[in-house]
């Protein structure tokens, strides 16, 4: 049987996720903000995790379960996309129903359905059980930021982002290195299974301590969410994501097209609902005016650049050193070590350096392009010499380089929105995340199968070509990136 190749859009950093809408506050007495940050982090660790884990063991899963090509594509794709669609609503429900209570109703679902994963007869159902897991994180994930925006000191908050950034980045590669291992270990016989029992204790643990150390915080003036906006956003994106999720290997059929342009159409539909909603005296999902303000609109190109460019990146990194290198999933896992080390160091930067706004941005653009350029002239000179571990002192650039830019981005280009306005421009830039990922994936996808040309596996010659191709467009939009962060202000600065 053949194996399905893992759609890209499975393979990225965790997003960037809603921030609740109103200044910080002093943590309730017995409650530690350091704590509770620590412990809603887990929920974060978790999300990422089983993105990268369940990446290195589609393999396995397609043998084990007899699943079709398509069934895998949807069971590494299905718990992005309902997390995407989902989002914006779950930091809504958080604003109104309590940030805390949403938490622990995402992380019930998540491990539930991590059960339910891992108990799966076959792919039908596991496929349900991920949807399911997406739309867990999704009510779980933005009340993470929640805690760091509500908990925590304007002061605070950098450092807070440089520990979010740390424990992204170490997820990312604990889960290629955790799946390797488990899948070949093959526990009690169970194959896979493992990957999704592992996170029943640690959601349970997590359950237990966020009841305790997390406090409560609803936003003061939540009103009724935009379900009519909620609903159009949802069929926009779903038009959208799938086929970009789905179309290059399903070879770009017409009704990929024909779903791109409704999805466009939707979106345009969604300005209307919102403006409506506006008019009637609503709380729009998206104030139609914040997108015509200048610094947001540039953030949101930055942040669609930014995931543009990393989503793709890894896509072509792991297909090189697996298919045409001939590393294994463990010796994968093993091979992104250097780059997280790398980003958890930039990321500790970031944290630290954040009072130099723009330039520490820029610094970052600068960094992540030389780590592709160098990178690109050690594929190019190698050839067909070209090993694995040749690119490891290159990764150490580029992780630096994404550390830096990445961890701050979010903080940077919120700092000049209004308070009340925060929730909602974070949600549209997580959005914007997801779909920014789908786009890369789609158009690097088509860059790099072009220039392999179906080659066979272990065609060093033929995937260095094609790795050099894709790595010229990655340098490229980090080009794009640096040119476009000259139109941010100097230094972040709250807008009152």
């Amino acid at each position: 049987m053949t194996h399905a190749r893992p759609s890209a859009d499975s393979v990225h950093p965790a997003p960037i996720h809603p921030v609740p809408p109103e200044p910080a506050t002093a943590a309730p007495p017995g409650h530690s903000p350091w704590r509770a940050l620590s412990v809603v982090l887990l929920g974060v660790f978790m999300a990422v995790l089983d993105t990268f884990i369940v990446l290195v063991a589609a393999p396995a899963i397609q043998d084990d379960l007899r699943a079709s090509d398509a069934d895998v594509q949807l069971i590494l794709a299905g718990y992005q996309l309902t997390y995407a669609i989902a989002l914006i609503t779950g930091a809504r429900l958080g604003d109104r129903f309590g940030r805390k209570r949403c938490f622990l109703t995402g992380m019930a679902v998540f491990t539930l359905a991590s059960v339910a994963c891992a108990a799966a007869p076959g792919p039908g159902a596991l496929i349900a059980a991920r949807l399911l897991q997406g739309l867990g994180a999704a009510v779980m994930f933005p009340q993470v930021f929640a805690t760091i925006q509500v908990l925590l000191t304007p002061e605070q908050r950098p450092r807070a982002f440089g520990v979010l950034g740390a424990v992204i980045g170490t997820a990312g590669v604990a889960g290629q290195l955790l799946g390797g291992l488990l899948v070949s270990a093959d526990l009690f016989g169970a194959s896979w299974r493992p990957i999704f029992w592992v996170n029943v204790p640690v959601g349970l643990v997590t359950l237990l301590l966020a009841a305790v150390l997390v406090p409560e915080s609803r936003s003061p003036d939540s009103r009724r969410p935009d379900l009519a906006g909620m609903a159009v956003l949802t069929l926009a994106l779903v038009l959208l994501v799938v086929p970009l999720v789905e179309g290059r290997e399903a070879g770009w059929p017409s009704w990929t097209w024909f779903s791109l342009a409704a999805g466009v159409l939707a979106l345009f539909g969604f300005a209307l609902v919102e403006r409506r909603v506006e008019a009637s005296g609503g709380a729009p999902l998206l104030r139609p005016g914040l997108i015509r303000e200048r610094s947001f609109a540039i953030g949101m190109v930055l942040v669609l650049l930014a995931y543009f460019g990393i989503n793709s990146f890894f896509l072509v990194l792991s297909v090189t050193v697996q298919d045409g290198l001939g590393l294994d999933t463990l010796s994968a896992g093993v091979f992104y070590l250097p780059f997280a080390a790398a980003f958890f160091a930039g990321s500790v930067i970031a944290g630290r350096m954040a009072r130099y706004g723009r330039r520490l941005l820029q610094a970052g653009a600068l960094i992540l392009a030389i780590g592709h350029a160098v990178t690109l002239t050690v594929v190019l000179c190698a050839g067909a010499s070209l090993t694995a571990w040749s690119l490891a002192a290159p990764l150490l650039v580029s992780g630096l380089g994404n550390g830096v830019l990445v961890t701050p981005l979010l903080n940077a280009v919120l700092s000049r929105i209004r308070p009340t306005e925060i929730g909602m421009a974070s949600g549209v830039l997580s959005t914007g995340q997801q779909v920014g990922g789908a786009v890369g994936v789609a158009v690097l996808g088509v860059i790099f199968y072009g220039t392999l040309k179906g080659a066979a596996h272990g065609d060093v010659t033929a995937y260095g070509h094609a790795l050099a191709a894709s790595l010229g467009f990655n340098l490229a939009l980090a080009a794009a990136l640096s040119a476009l962060l000259r139109l941010l202000p100097r230094t972040a600065g709250s807008r009152h």
